[in-house]
Parts: C-alpha cells; structure tokens; sequence
C-alpha cells in the first residue's frame, strides 16, 4: 500500500537544522512513530508531499524551505505589552515573566495565541509570537514503518485511534 490521501501513516524520523548534518531538532528514534492520517492538513504540506507515494520499508531525506515549514521569522510578531496585564490579584505570579517561558495569551478578538517572553522590563514585557522554528530551514530523514486505510471512526475524529495514536 502506498502513501496517499486518507491513509493512516507511521513514520520514524530524524529532523536537523538546514541539513542532514544540522543541529539535531528531534527523532523518533527509540520511541513511538509519529502516526498521523495524509492529507487531512495535520501534517506541513510540503513534509506530505515528499512521503506521496512511499510504502512501508521506504527511505526518506528532504529539506523543507522555512517558508514552507514555520514561515519565516516575522519581527512585526515581537510586540510590547504592558506588565501590569500578567497580574493576578495585583501581583505578577513568580517565575512566571522568565525569559523563555511561553504563555498561553489570548488576542482582542478571543483567539488563543502562544508567546515566548523575549524581554522584562520595568513597565512592559516582549513578547515573541513567532513559531519556534520560524526562519528555519528543515532536514528530515528516517522510513516510513507502515501505511494503511484510516478507518471511518479516524476520518469522523480527524486522528488516528489505537496503537501509536489517540485513545478515547
């Protein structure tokens, strides 16, 4: 069977910075497949384009362009925001402003955003807003373990059931 719209795919991977000899980004290796259904815009559509057509036992190894992955990175998603708007009851929770966190936020119009604190100051915090892989280029290679039809249930649900998916 090979890899095509509505099909279940489990696939172990190895995704590096730029190249095959890239900063290692993560892996599957030693752990789980990523298991996901094609074609159903779950995945980068670039990442399912270069695994159509394969079947179980196949090799991989492509570079996505950052604009076709994350984007590239945007500085007009860096934005000040007042300190005050992280206090709870008066006081901003310790720990909670550190460099590097990210914070569920959520914008004027009610939707819910993820921002990594960039800086503190004494008034304001910056906030990036920028996916952490934005303005990177990506390398994956690995092997498809398996293909196989998604069943009924999968395709209602939008994911995968069982063994190396969602459980209910």
């Amino acid at each position: 069977m090979t890899i095509s719209e509505k099909k279940v795919v489990a696939v172990h991977y190895t995704l590096n910075e730029g190249t095959a000899e890239g900063q290692l980004v993560e892996t599957t290796s030693g752990r789980e497949p990523l298991v996901f259904i094609y074609g159903i815009g779950m995945m980068i559509p670039d990442f399912e384009k270069n695994l159509a057509g394969m079947s179980a036992g196949d090799k991989f190894a492509f570079g996505i362009a950052a604009e076709n992955a994350y984007g590239k990175y945007d500085d007009n998603a860096i934005i000040e925001l007042p300190k005050r708007i992280f206090e709870n009851d008066g006081q901003i929770p310790e720990g909670l402003l550190e460099v590097g966190n990210v914070l569920p936020l959520q914008d004027q119009e009610g939707n819910q955003l993820h921002g990594m604190v960039a800086a503190v100051g004494l008034e304001t915090v910056k906030m990036d807003f920028n996916h952490p892989m934005a303005g990177v280029d990506l390398f994956f290679s690995g092997h498809v373990e398996s293909v196989r039809d998604a069943d009924p249930t999968e395709l209602a649900h939008g994911h995968v059931h069982g063994e190396g998916g969602h459980h209910h």
